[in-house]
């Protein structure tokens, strides 16, 4: 048997620890350093943290919501949901 160590993809902390499954089934992870929830595989690519992270830094250099969801391979609906979310923090 062998261990994978998995990083905090917010803080990239080692201290990581099993937290439940979503209601989908999937495993969920838990940072003891920031206290946020993730998951280790996502299913869906707009799910991701760093795709979300990368929606906002082409937006805010510019690049349109059509050439977004061209580059990043995903819908301009995931696009906008994203801004407008961004938006309001």
């Amino acid at each position: 048997m062998s261990k994978i160590k998995i990083k905090c993809i917010y803080c990239n902390s080692e201290k990581v620890s099993k937290n439940g499954k979503n209601p989908k089934g999937i495993q969920t992870l838990l940072c003891r350093n920031c206290n946020k929830r993730f998951q280790a595989e996502y299913s869906n690519n707009g799910s991701k943290p760093e795709t979300k992270r990368l929606i906002i830094e082409m937006s805010l250099n510019g690049s349109g919501i059509r050439d977004i969801s061209r580059v990043l391979k995903i819908s301009t609906n995931t696009v906008l949901s994203v801004l407008k979310k961004e938006k309001t923090h």
